[in-house]
């Protein structure tokens, strides 16, 4: 055998391996985030639960290693190097997609990613093999009928998990109501029960009739005696549940959304496992068939790889070792937390918190559709019924101080559904997305519960749409860059497996990097009880003026020298510094505003237009910016020199004032301020007599009109500048004399 498929073989194996990591740690949001956002237990807790669900789902996950092999291409029409080479590309433009959507916190299909990319790759081979052999039809190699199966059941899925949560979470929230613990205390053990037989019976009893640790004596039995068993089932829950909740005074419900948990992680590396390593499974084998192939005398040309379409008995050691793998990523992965925080913020009741996206056109009109049909629904409901179901789903406040973003109840609902629909797919060998179900099932249990208030509805529904938009995103980019992929590959060789890795490493150490710069700009919550904090506040604020004035000294020179590399350098740092004080403001401010208690009111006032006076200065200085690149980039004439002497001259000026104002403000207690607030006037002069001589100038016609206009600009956001400057400073000196 070549020595070129094995180092294939084991590239596949690490990129198997790295493939698990970031596939866990874009789905672990799958199977956390209700845990996670009803606040069931310690992170540790849910972890350990899910790690268990894991481990048992690997296990059992052997039936699904035929889509992989078979379930998108036709195996007998690919050669034993066309097969390798397709693996390859699938694997490594999995590994690239599911980083790039980590990295940036979005939850994706891998179940699609897979799909499309055993189609991309699949399809470029084949026209390379058309090619090559001058005769053949793109269809004869693809599994049309199985493809179209398999992705238009991960599509339905979305209507489908919608429906149920929504349906389910309405009836279920109409039996409790928010304050649910009266009825729980009647009915908690009986609903507990029959939560935990549904997930027992789909999540066990299904899956281990394709797991390769059951022999056929068992599925016997259970396909013979599988009511008797559903109700000794039931029966055994009930007691359970019973002596937990009565007699233990246990809150079964915390049992339930552990049990849900560990079901849908379960469920999850049960149907998602060969996302990341049937592609692995199903070389190894194409490289078994090829050498016995060879030892038989065959020549390797002319071997073809229909064996690949049998039935084949996954490898129990490799399954399990995938589960560790997987445990430890979901342990160690810090992008795991970026994907769960985005569909527990879509999730979540509504609050005073900053909506992570904004509104969209469809979702605006979306909502205006669905209060005109509320109100419909609401005139011809008798009132009666109306005052119960009213009574029902009034919410309680909720607060998120212990990180609770909804309660229990809906928790159990997400979890026990999306359990049952993915674990029903698993037993049918339908690679159902488990993204998209646990997703559109929280998304429906969500508006079902009233979650989506009127303030938050369009904001909620355009972060569904963006995620949905995603997903179908995920399937045209998985399909075209497994196509360029193995194009490269199968037109360069070797040479072109070394490129493609390459570049593949390249993304992969970006990706890195940008995260990392991400999770450093998450800011902390503030303290404004704390001294420290508003001094830090204080001192930051003082910072940001200092580097304000510096880019606009360089940006004055930058125009006087028609220096374009500059100001679009400094354009770019001024941005940069607007969007960091929006963040800081959005946050951070606004949210510790909501929250204050009535003593420190006046405090948090003061914080807010402190914030503001630096945001009208940064403001000023990007309208300075933006002009003067403006003008350099349409290759207008730059500043006179007496005009530059003018503004280096109020720039000087400017900075002048600033120098060790981080020391006074801390040593004197802001006394040292005033002094300088006292040359606030002397400067307004200045800009007086600045515009005064630049209208004399262009009285005399002595100047172009364009760069008259620029200089009158520059000047008026410089006095805007100045005089924002300065509240900033008053504002500091309150800050420092009465609170720090």
């Amino acid at each position: 055998m070549n020595e070129m498929y094995i180092a294939i073989l084991g590239i596949l194996l690490l990129l198997a391996v790295f493939d698990l990591v970031v596939g866990v740690s874009n789905d672990a949001a799958n199977f956390l985030n209700s845990a996670v956002g009803c606040n069931a237990a310690r992170r540790g807790v849910v972890l350990a639960v899910a790690a268990a669900g894991i481990v048992l789902g690997a296990s059992l996950s052997g039936g699904m290693m035929e889509i992989a092999r078979s379930g998108v291409f036709v195996p007998t029409q690919f050669s034993f190097h066309g097969v390798m080479i397709l693996f390859l590309a699938v694997m490594l433009t999995d590994v690239i997609l599911l980083d790039l959507f980590n990295t940036f916190g979005l939850p994706t299909s891998t179940t699609v990613s897979l799909v499309f990319e055993l189609l991309g790759a699949a399809v470029a081979v084949a026209l390379f093999t058309i090619y090559e052999n001058g005769a053949g039809e793109l269809g004869s190699f693809i599994n049309s009928s199985k493809s179209l199966t398999i992705i238009s059941g991960i599509f339905c899925s979305v209507a489908v998990a919608f429906t149920c949560g929504c349906v389910v979470m309405w009836f279920s929230r109409l039996l409790f109501s928010f304050r649910y613990q009266r009825t729980y205390k009647y009915i908690g053990s009986l609903w507990c029960a029959v939560s935990l037989t549904a997930i027992s019976y789909f999540a066990v009893f299904k899956g281990l009739k394709h797991s390769s640790v059951v022999t056929p004596e068992m599925l016997q039995f259970l396909n013979g005696n599988i009511a008797m068993v559903v109700l000794g089932t039931l029966l055994f829950w009930f007691v359970v549940s019973f002596i937990l909740q009565y007699i233990l005074r246990v809150n079964t419900l915390r049992i339930t959304v552990l049990a849900g948990t560990c079901a849908l992680a379960l469920a999850f590396a049960g149907n998602d496992l060969v996302n990341f390593i049937g592609v692995f499974m199903a070389a190894e084998s194409s490289y078994h068939i090829a050498s016995a192939h060879v030892a038989a005398g065959g020549a390797l040309e002319s071997l073809r790889m229909g064996s690949l379409a049998e039935p084949v008995q996954a490898n129990i050691w490799y399954l399990l070792a995938a589960g560790g793998v997987m445990v430890l990523a979901l342990i160690f992965s810090k992008k795991a937390r970026t994907v769960t925080e985005t569909e527990v913020k879509l999730a979540r009741s509504s609050g005073v918190s900053k909506e992570r996206f904004g509104s969209c056109l469809p979702a605006r009109a979306a909502v205006r559709w669905a209060l005109g049909a509320s109100r419909f629904i609401t005139r011809i409901t008798p009132a009666p019924v109306a005052r119960f179901v009213g009574k029902r789903f009034q919410p309680l406040e909720l607060t998120e101080d212990d990180g609770t973003a909804f309660d229990m109840v809906r928790a159990s609902v997400n979890l026990t559904v999306s359990a049952l629909l993915i674990s029903l797919a698993t037993s049918l060998k339908l690679p159902l997305s488990t993204t998209y179900v646990t997703f559109m099932v929280a998304m429906g249990s969500s508006l079902a519960d009233r979650a989506w208030g009127r303030d938050s509805a369009v904001y909620r529904i355009t972060g569904v749409m963006v995620v949905i938009g995603g997903w179908f995103m995920t399937g045209l980019a998985a399909f075209v860059a497994a196509v360029i992929t193995a194009s490269v590959m199968m037109c360069g060789g070797i040479w072109g497996i070394g490129l493609m890795l390459a570049i593949a490493a390249g993304i992969l150490v970006k990706s890195a990097y940008l995260h990392r710069r991400k999770n450093a700009e998450v800011l902390p919550e503030l303290n404004l009880d704390s001294p420290a904090v508003l001094r830090e506040l204080g001192e930051a604020s003082v910072d940001r003026l200092g580097r304000s004035y510096g880019i606009y000294r360089a940006t004055v020179k930058a125009l006087l020298a028609e220096d374009y590399s500059a100001l679009k350098r400094l354009r770019k740092k001024t941005r940069e510094l607007n969007r960091t004080l929006e963040a800081v403001k959005e946050d951070q401010i606004l949210p510790c505003l909501y929250s204050l208690p009535a003593r420190l009111y006046d405090r948090g006032q003061l914080i807010l237009r402190l914030h503001d006076s630096s945001m009208q200065v940064a403001g000023c200085l990007l309208s300075v910016v933006k002009a003067s690149y403006k003008h350099i980039d349409n290759n207008h004439v730059g500043l006179t020199a007496e005009q530059g002497s003018d503004l280096l001259s109020m720039s000087d000026r400017i900075s002048d004032c600033f120098p060790g104002l981080s020391i006074k403000l801390q040593s004197e207690g802001g006394a040292g301020i005033e002094a300088m607030l006292e040359q606030s006037g002397d400067l307004k002069a200045e800009f007086a007599e600045c515009i005064r001589h630049h209208l004399i100038r262009a009285e005399e016609d002595v100047m172009d009109m364009r760069n008259g206009i620029l200089y009158l600009n520059l000047l008026n956001e410089t006095r805007a500048m100045v005089r924002h400057s300065f509240a900033l400073l008053k504002e500091q000196s309150e800050l420092f004399r009465t609170h720090v």
